[in-house]
């Protein structure tokens, strides 16, 4: 046995020893018992794609709405469908079949102190991830958290730390990181053999003029909904049907898009790039179309400078109709030519034309990727969403680092966040990715996280 591999033998059995759930996982024949912390629309999608791996018993549920915890499509509140949420609604069927041996939880700590669940996987809105997945940690549970990692910089960071004190696996649902496409093109790009790629640009379109997400009177709290505890860290607000169950994400202390798409489009950008994080950030927008409830900026557009000499550029358009690239999610712009990349494939094409002659203009024919896969019931492409979970899953048995950890989710989580305190700063930021604080702007720097609600803490 060489001496890496000894030593990595050494430290897997330490750990079983630490942890005796991880010996369980591993054993020829057992199956890894999970427990799902928010098991309503995104929940329900990350649930079915683990509930199809063989080697998956699902043992706990656990929400603050008692329709999605008993799996009750009749019980779901007839006003989500009447002020539009309806479309996020889970589809319950044969899966949703529980027998009496899975616990339902309405408080997810009752669900980590559960001796029958191995690890979780948490998909509640985004201003809970931080305080469950250090719980997690803590309780001695491997963990899926998905995207965004967190509400704050400060959060994200946090979840790093209680990380490295512990022997649990964390991954983080980027499930763009599991794209066959995506994890080929990074390697083509690595060869060097296509030039230098210098500017990323990438954007959400999503046309909701003139009502978006419309609007709503405070309301009686649906029966069955835990309103308080949904609430969590953040201030108490009466209940409305345009902030929860899904319109959460154009609300700014619950969510953005900048969190619910953004980090996506920055992730692979900045992957494309080997680019950890950025040294400028520049924002401008507003709400210039929406007329709604919502209190984010319906066209938004971010720059991020870095101190190689690159940038990426990510826009938002929920109140008009864009079409920024030329095709699929992100288009890359480099010396030699350009990158049009997404989930369903790739195109690197060379540089058409100069204006000046150069004897150094690009010689590589065009590369052409297109995945062989379609577009799946979680709006992921083909595998992707499935490798990412399904990596996890080996992991777990071998207590090895995911195809997305939770630095990457934090680094990648950070530029959606940077992005929002830059349009509230309405200036350009500078920012050291080291120790992770803003060097020009002080009231920035106070936007790095919130002071929790009585209660909560972060850890």
């Amino acid at each position: 046995m060489k001496r890496r591999e000894f030593i990595k033998a050494g430290s897997s059995a330490s750990a079983v020893m630490a942890f005796p759930n991880m010996l369980r996982a591993d054993a020829a024949g057992q199956k890894i018992r999970m427990g799902f912390i928010g098991v309503g629309n995104r929940g329900t999608q990350v649930m079915r794609v683990f509930q199809q791996q063989p080697d998956v018993e699902v043992t706990a549920l656990c929400d603050v709405y008692k329709p999605y915890l008993d799996r009750d499509q009749a019980a779901v509140d007839p006003n989500f469908f009447k002020y539009g949420a309806g479309g996020a609604v889970p589809k319950f069927n044969a899966m949703d079949k529980f027998p009496p041996s899975v616990k339902r939880y309405a408080d997810y700590r009752d669900l980590l102190a559960d001796k029958n669940v191995d690890a979780v996987v948490i998909a509640t809105p985004d201003h809970w991830h931080a305080i469950q997945t250090i719980d997690a940690i803590r309780a001695g549970k491997d963990v899926y958290c998905e995207k965004p990692l967190s509400g704050t910089i400060a959060e994200g960071r946090a979840m790093v730390n209680a990380q490295k004190g512990s022997n649990q696996v964390v991954a983080v649902g980027l499930n763009r990181r599991g794209s066959d496409s995506f994890r080929k093109l990074v390697k083509e790009v690595r060869t060097g053999k296509y030039g230098k790629f210098i500017a990323g640009h990438g954007a959400r379109l999503s046309n909701l003029a003139p009502y978006g997400i419309g609007k709503c009177p405070d309301s009686p709290v649906p029966t069955g909904f835990d309103w308080d505890k949904w609430i969590g860290p953040r201030p108490y607000r009466p209940y409305r049907y345009t902030t929860a169950p899904y319109y959460f994400r154009w609300h700014e202390e619950f969510s953005s898009q900048m969190g619910n798409w953004g980090v996506h489009y920055c992730d692979v950008m900045r992957w494309i790039l080997d680019e950890e994080s950025p040294s400028a950030i520049t924002a401008v927008g507003g709400k210039y179309s929406l007329d709604h409830d919502g209190d984010i900026p319906d066209t938004l557009e971010v720059t991020y400078e870095f101190r190689d000499k690159k940038l990426i550029h990510f826009a938002i358009y929920e109140g008009a109709t864009a079409r920024p690239i030329r095709k699929r999610e992100v288009e890359i712009a480099g010396t030699d030519g350009v990158i049009y990349a997404g989930e369903d494939g790739y195109d690197i094409e060379p540089q058409a034309a100069r204006e000046f002659l150069n004897p150094k203009d690009a010689k590589f024919e065009t590369a052409t990727y297109k995945a062989d896969n379609v577009k799946m019931a979680d709006g992921s492409w083909g595998g992707s969403t499935l490798n990412v979970v399904r990596d996890f899953l080996d992991r777990v048995k071998d207590r090895g680092e995911p195809l997305c950890t939770l630095e990457t989710g934090h680094r990648s989580t950070s530029f959606a966040l940077l992005g929002n305190i830059a349009y509230h700063m309405k200036r350009r930021l500078e920012w050291d990715g080291v120790n992770e604080r803003f060097l020009n702007c002080e009231k920035a720097n106070e936007l790095l996280h919130y002071r929790y609600r009585d209660g909560y803490k972060l850890g």
